[in-house]
């Protein structure tokens, strides 16, 4: 069944999206097989295994079930300075 989520892009991923956010429906059951969708669609560089994923502002583990109208965030590591 498709869901509709929101997605929120960090730092290297916001930049080869070229979006900070976007709405989108799916049928990913998980955030992994979303990320890897959206990955071969957008050609993001980083593989899953260097990204946190987080569901409605906490971070969950990439077989997390998705379910309508949830905010999903990738985050990439961050260099500080």
């Amino acid at each position: 069944m498709p869901h509709q989520l929101h997605l929120n892009y960090f730092a290297i991923l916001r930049e080869q999206r070229g979006l900070t956010t976007e709405s989108l429906t799916t049928t990913a059951e998980t955030p992994r097989i979303l990320y890897e969708e959206l990955r071969r669609k957008y050609h993001f560089t980083l593989p899953l295994e260097r990204v946190r994923v987080a569901i409605d502002d906490a971070f969950v583990p990439w077989d997390e079930p998705l379910k309508d109208g949830q905010s999903v965030a990738f985050i990439p590591p961050v260099a500080g300075g």
